[in-house]
């Protein structure tokens, strides 16, 4: 019993290294009463350096959240509604999130009337009437108004992009077909300025007008003008010859118009007033036009009756009428 008591205290007196541990000698009761932990002697020798004091670690930055970079517009561009400004402007309104600044005219009449053209919104209102209410009708309306505008604005723009740059080979649509305008110094002025070449294969029509190939813009502009002018009092000369004896009416002078917006009109005399854009057309929709001024002389407006005289010589005129709505001439 002794001698396996001996044993056990022999094995607790062992070193450390005999045991297979390693151990961090104890500290000095003077080193425990102060908190402090004692200097332990490294391979070199030296005491190694006392850790700093520790320091409380900051909070982690907070987290980027994906996709937070600003707009690349200014917000107030981002916010600004759209407008739509009619140039005669005098009152303004919100229609669906977009302003419109429109015309008002007021008139004798009895109903509050509007319409959307190339200017923007026109309203026709009586003179007793609040312009609360016109505003509280157009808010009524809005969808049809807002429609009719974006379509006139869109029309807009498709006219500004074929707008015709005046230039030697430039091209315009001539009777629905393309014709190109040629400069030629040595053109004989017996063609009155101009001479038309009958389209090649594979190439359009060619206009060759007496100029120099350094004529300005406006020179060449007003030398096609004066061609097309003359070439369209002659095409529609023709068709009013052509369409009169089949309504049964007679003409009596013909007048050329630059309207930008009106292709022609009758009165109850017989004089017939043509627009010479309308050259920039196929045949069969100048023919449409001839026929409708022409059908005025016996129906002097636009009743059933009217159209049904128009559809005596011209059965397809409902298409023809659209694609003048919808396919505007080129601006000059």
């Amino acid at each position: 019993m002794k001698r396996l008591v001996q044993l056990a205290l022999d094995f607790f007196d062992a070193p450390a290294e005999a045991r297979g541990t390693a151990q961090a000698p104890a500290a000095s009761p003077a080193h425990q009463r102060s908190g402090t932990q004692p200097s332990v002697p490294g391979p070199s020798g030296l005491k190694p350096k006392v850790p700093a004091r520790r320091t409380r670690k900051a909070p982690p930055a907070p987290e980027k959240i994906a996709n937070s970079a600003p707009p690349t517009a200014p917000l107030p561009t981002l916010l600004a509604p759209a407008e739509f400004r009619h140039p005669q402007a005098n009152r303004e309104v919100l229609l669906d999130d977009a302003l419109v600044a429109y015309a008002l005219h007021r008139s004798r009449r009895r109903t509050i009337g509007f319409t959307v053209g190339a200017d923007g919104l026109a309203v026709r209102a009586p003179s007793w009437v609040a312009l609360s209410a016109v505003d509280t009708v157009l808010r009524e309306r809005s969808a049809w108004v807002m429609t009719k505008l974006v379509q006139a604005r869109e029309r807009q723009q498709r006219l500004e992009s074929g707008r015709i740059v005046w230039a030697d080979g430039v091209q315009l649509p001539y009777l629905g077909q393309p014709l190109q305008v040629v400069l030629d110094a040595t053109q004989s002025r017996s063609g009155r300025g101009g001479a038309l070449h009958a389209a090649a294969p594979d190439a359009p029509a060619r206009l060759v007008v007496g100029l120099p190939a350094d004529a300005s813009a406006t020179q060449i502009r007003d030398a096609v003008l004066a061609w097309l002018m003359r070439d369209a009092r002659r095409h529609f000369t023709e068709r009013l010859d052509h369409f009169a004896p089949l309504l049964g009416v007679q003409w009596t002078s013909l007048r050329l118009s630059s309207a930008e917006t009106r292709w022609g009109s009758a009165k109850a005399d017989g004089s017939i007033r043509l627009n010479w854009r309308l050259l920039h057309y196929r045949p069969a929709v100048i023919d449409y036009v001839v026929a409708h001024e022409l059908a005025h002389l016996r129906v002097m407006d636009h009743s059933p009756r009217f159209w049904n005289t128009v559809a005596t010589v011209v059965p397809d005129y409902a298409a023809l009428r659209n694609h003048l709505r919808e396919e505007p001439a080129p601006l000059w």
